[in-house]
């Protein structure tokens, strides 16, 4: 299972970030799969953010929850994070990753750096 992440490298304060990651190799429904978007704001740890399960139900993290939204387009095999009212604190690596602790497997994707700025 294969991740990519694509979407714009800058984003202006108080706008969207919107990214997408397309899935290659297995689907975004098989059974007991989670399909999450981390973070990594430069000098700092990775941060989960949320994730959309198998079925469809999405999972937030509390600090983030007022402002993001993830969503999926399964024709696509794709998952969708949208960060809303960003501000340069929001400038990170931000990845997508896939997996099943079910069966112990997780895959990522390789990360992109999206900055905001004016």
């Amino acid at each position: 299972v294969q991740l990519q992440e694509s979407g714009p490298g800058l984003v202006k304060p108080s706008q969207t970030l919107s990214l997408t990651c397309t899935v290659s190799g297995g689907s975004i429904t098989t059974d007991g799969y989670g399909w999450s978007w981390i973070r990594q704001p430069p000098g700092k740890g990775l941060e989960w953010m949320g994730a959309i399960g198998y079925s469809g139900n999405t999972y937030y993290s509390q600090s983030l929850k007022s402002r993001t939204s993830i969503s999926r387009d399964t024709s696509k095999n794709q998952f969708t994070l949208q960060l809303s009212s960003v501000t340069p604190e929001d400038t990170a690596v931000y990845y997508c990753r896939g997996g099943s602790s079910r069966y112990g497997l997780e895959y990522w994707g390789k990360g992109t750096l999206v900055t905001v700025s004016s």
